[in-house]
């Protein structure tokens, strides 16, 4: 008896409701129509009329008909989509949610960053098996390549984004899309102009055609598409093996597109490409026939390797096909419980994160094979995953409030603008943007002009002795001065320090004009000062600021990407210093500038290896950040910093394996201290 079996004995007596109109659902209906007492079909997209003789009923008939269970009739992604709209009524009133595989869709996963109890395929067993077979197909959407998207539907709701900027308007156009396809299928395996001939019925006033739509989805989603890295170097190998290499799907591309995807991703083609929409039948119809002509009546083992649990693993098997299945990267994202981050998940720009994380960190179907955790190996990995969300978003709250203030110069102080800076100008090319080198060392050295100037500076305490504070704040040897002589030493060694200063500001064409000026995280130090040098006013930008109330006095014009209460609310404060560690400049800090105008730098304390980790990190969030706004539009790019907080988290969470990342320090020389990475990760 199967799981299934075992909840329909479970249920005996109860009326049951089915939840999918496809063919499986008849089959499911002939299989066990004398067992169960089905009182109708439920749709997403329909709630009336008649199929495979029942009634398709709305969700609310299922409520007052007191069903004890559904039964949802879809593939697992589907399954998972339609739990997320019925679960809470289910709940509420005593229904049970089981997929027709036996999975109780109303069980919550727990999250957790292990494979410990997973039934998991490996590598070396899909080796052995393909070096067994004369034949081997391939399956290839999630399997081949993946989407940088959470769901495939999420290239609906881009495409009528794109549509809407045109002036198209299709009402309710991704559930049309999603019905259409749904309705096609019914009989057959359809191309794309079919689906959106079905789309436009009843669209007359639309002004664009079927095969026009059919294009621009797949521009859209072929800009997607990335390698499964490790599946594709399996495949790869098959070809050198002299296997005979099909790839083997259920896809509204033809074989022309699915040629052209494999060209654009440097994937080499394969002896035959079956595809569903030009055969006419998908896999649940009989397209594994097809695969099995190709013995030509000989007994040779065809092997079909394949993500989806029915249609490439049970279909495939109706026909005698041996297959082996992978795990898509939606797969083990739940098997870990959404990693705790579906719960934040509002908006298209939220899923499109969500996606490109997926995408990344689940890229290898292998991924649990080493130790059973989940973990990061690279630093390049560390930038992409976890850091790049938040800075993302923190670039484009500095790009859209100095387009709200009008103002037209932005200078991105060093050196945690240096990276800032790379992303800025990606989103904004009408703003002077200045890579504007200073410090809070240099800022105070330039910009003492009393006494009270010193005695703040002095306020802030020094991890180390007198002389040690006074040469590296004022960059003054102690024995060339006394108590008496301190302060009148310091403020005529600034003076002649900001008439250097000011050389450097012209010479890089900083005008009068009022500039944003950035800072990561800080107090306004090095603003105060800096107002005392720069021609124009300033407003500074700020991720954090630290304590505000403190500064007040100083009637600084400060706006911060995280406001006090959000801060005081968030996880943020323990977590900033990563990103801090990994914005800064493979420069060292600059200390002053000399009688040129030029910057005169402290000496380097980080490795050659310290410098290459964080320059890896900062490629991998220049990567997020380029498919980030690449995929979405900018007015899609909404600001979620809960979220963001949650990748953010994580890596304190997933097993980091990079141990040049974790030998990183935290440095502070202006405070004189220093902390290890891993002291404040593990």
């Amino acid at each position: 008896m199967n799981k299934i079996e075992e909840i329909l004995q479970q249920y005996k007596g109860k009326d049951i409701a089915l939840y999918g109109l496809s063919t499986e659902t008849e089959r499911f209906i002939k299989e066990y129509s004398e067992k169960i007492s089905v009182i109708g079909l439920l749709d997403g997209f329909k709630e009336d009329g008649e199929m495979y003789g029942f009634p398709i009923i709305s969700f609310s008939e299922v409520i007052n008909s007191n069903v004890g269970l559904i039964i949802v009739i879809a593939r697992p992604g589907s399954c998972k989509a339609i739990a997320k709209r019925v679960a809470d009524d289910c709940r509420n009133n005593n229904i049970a949610l089981f997929d027709v595989r036996g999975k109780d869709l109303l069980s919550v996963s727990k999250v957790t960053y292990s494979f410990d109890n997973i039934e998991a395929p490996r590598k070396k067993d899909l080796i052995s098996k393909i070096e067994t077979a004369r034949i081997v197909s391939f399956d290839f959407f999630d399997t081949l390549v993946t989407r940088k998207v959470y769901s495939y539907t999420d290239v609906f709701a881009l495409l009528d984004i794109k549509l809407k900027e045109q002036g198209i308007d299709i009402s309710d156009f991704t559930n049309r899309r999603l019905a259409a396809e749904k309705e096609c299928s019914k009989d057959h395996a359809p191309s794309l102009k079919e689906i959106y001939d079905c789309v436009l019925k009843g669209q007359e006033k639309i002004l664009i055609s079927s095969n026009e739509l059919a294009t621009m989805e797949w521009e859209i989603d072929h800009s997607l598409l990335i390698p499964r890295r490790s599946i594709c170097q399996i495949y790869k190998g098959a070809l050198e093996q002299g296997k005979y290499v099909c790839i083997t799907t259920d896809t509204y591309y033809d074989e022309k597109q699915i040629r052209y995807i494999l060209n654009s991703l440097s994937l080499p083609l394969p002896n035959k490409i079956i595809v569903s929409c030009q055969e006419g039948i998908s896999k649940n119809q009989g397209l594994y026939k097809i695969l099995n002509d190709l013995n030509n009546g000989h007994n040779a083992a065809i092997l079909h390797i394949g993500d989806d649990e029915y249609s490439d693993i049970e279909c495939s098997g109706r026909e005698g096909i041996d297959s082996f299945r992978l795990y898509c990267g939606s797969y083990l994202f739940d098997y870990l419980g959404g990693l705790g981050l579906e719960d934040y998940t509002r908006e298209l720009s939220d899923r499109v994160k969500l996606g490109l994380f997926i995408s990344r960190i689940f890229n290898d179907p292998f991924v649990y094979e080493e130790d059973n955790k989940l973990g990061v190996k690279d630093s390049y990995d560390i930038g992409y995953l976890f850091s790049a969300p938040m800075i993302s978003d923190f670039t484009i709250w500095l790009r859209d409030k100095i387009k709200e203030e009008g103002i037209t110069q932005n200078l991105l102080s060093a050196r945690d603008g240096y990276l800032i800076e790379k992303l800025y100008r990606k989103i904004d090319s009408s703003t002077e943007s200045i890579y504007f080198l200073t410090s809070r060392t240099a800022a105070i050295r330039a910009g003492m002009e009393t006494i009270k100037d010193i005695e703040y500076v002095d306020s802030m305490k020094y991890f180390g002795s007198k002389e040690e504070s006074l040469k590296v704040r004022y960059g003054i040897d102690s024995s060339n001065i006394n108590d008496n002589t301190r302060n009148d030493y310091i403020l005529k060694k600034s003076s002649k320090l900001r008439e250097n200063y000011r050389k450097y500001i012209d010479r890089i064409g900083i005008s009068n004009k009022k500039s944003a000026i950035f800072d990561f995280v800080a107090k306004g130090t090095s603003q105060l000062y800096l107002q005392k040098i720069l021609p124009g006013d300033v407003k500074g930008y700020y991720f954090l600021q630290l304590e505000p109330e403190f500064m007040s006095k100083y009637n600084l014009n400060i706006e911060p990407f995280y406001t006090e209460e959000e801060k005081n609310e968030s996880a943020i404060f323990e977590n900033y210093y990563i990103l801090e560690t990994l914005l800064t400049s493979p420069d060292p800090s600059v200390e002053e500038f000399d009688e040129n105008g030029n910057p005169v730098y402290s000496e380097e304390t980080r490795s050659k290896k310290d410098i290459d980790c964080f320059l890896r990190a900062q490629e991998g969030i220049i990567t997020f950040f380029n498919d980030y706004v690449n995929i979405l539009p900018k007015t899609e790019l909404k600001i979620n910093k809960t979220l963001d907080e949650q990748f953010l988290v994580l890596i304190n969470k997933i097993t980091i394996k990079d141990q040049d990342f974790l030998s990183l320090k935290i440095e502070d020389p202006f405070f004189g201290r220093m902390t290890s990475m891993k002291d404040m990760i593990l």
